[in-house]
C-alpha cells in the first residue's frame, strides 16, 4: 500500500526590518495533516550574518522554554497560540550584532518532517525614507504649491477687477 507523505508546512516572512533598540516579533505560522498534539516541538535558531555558528534561540515542548545563555537570555518571549497553528516569538531590544537569519521548525507527531521558515532580520539605525514616503511628499507639495498658485491668481483678478471698476466710476462720475 502507498502512504501519502504528511509534512508540516511552515510559513514566515521572508524578511523584516527593524529599528535599533525596538522590538520584532517573528510571525511563525504552520499546517499539519495531524491534529495539534502533546508531542508539538518548536525550534528557533539564529545565524549570524558573518555565518558563524547557528545559535539557540528558543525552543517550546508542550511550553516555552527561553535560552539559558547566550545573546538572546532574556531578550525572548514566546508570543505564539498552538491552537492557532501560531509558534511566533518576540526578540526584545533589538541591536545590529542581531541581523542575519532566524529559523523556525515545527514538529508535530507524526509529522516530523517539512519545511524550516527561515526570517531574514535587518536591523537599522533608523527608517529608510522609502520611494512611497518620497512620492507622497512630491505629490503633498505639488498639490499645496498648486493651491497657492490658484489662490494668488484668483486675488490678482479680484485686485484688478476692483481697480477697473473703481476707474469706470472715476470716469462716469467726471463726465
Amino acid at each position: 500500500a502507498l502512504w501519502l507523505a504528511a509534512a508540516v508546512e511552515v510559513h514566515t516572512a521572508k524578511e523584516v526590518v527593524a529599528v535599533n533598540g525596538t522590538n520584532q516579533r517573528l510571525k511563525c505560522t504552520f499546517s499539519s495533516s495531524s491534529p495539534v498534539n502533546q508531542q508539538l516541538a518548536v525550534t528557533w535558531n539564529f545565524q549570524p550574518e558573518d555565518l558563524s555558528s547557528h545559535e539557540p534561540v528558543f525552543y517550546y515542548h508542550k511550553e516555552p522554554y527561553e535560552p539559558p545563555s547566550g545573546r538572546f537570555k532574556a531578550r525572548v518571549t514566546w508570543d505564539g497560540n498552538i491552537e492557532r497553528h501560531d509558534v511566533s516569538i518576540i526578540i526584545w531590544n533589538l541591536q545590529p550584532s542581531d541581523n542575519g537569519t532566524f529559523t523556525c521548525q515545527v514538529t508535530n507527531w507524526p509529522d516530523v518532517y517539512g519545511t524550516i521558515g527561515e526570517v531574514r532580520l535587518r536591523v537599522v539605525q533608523k527608517v529608510n525614507f522609502s520611494e512611497i514616503h518620497f512620492l507622497a511628499v512630491a505629490i503633498g507639495s505639488a498639490s499645496v504649491l498648486m493651491i497657492i498658485v490658484v489662490t494668488a491668481v484668483i486675488i490678482c483678478r479680484q485686485h484688478r477687477r476692483k481697480a477697473r471698476d473703481k476707474r469706470i466710476e472715476v470716469a462716469d462720475t467726471e463726465l
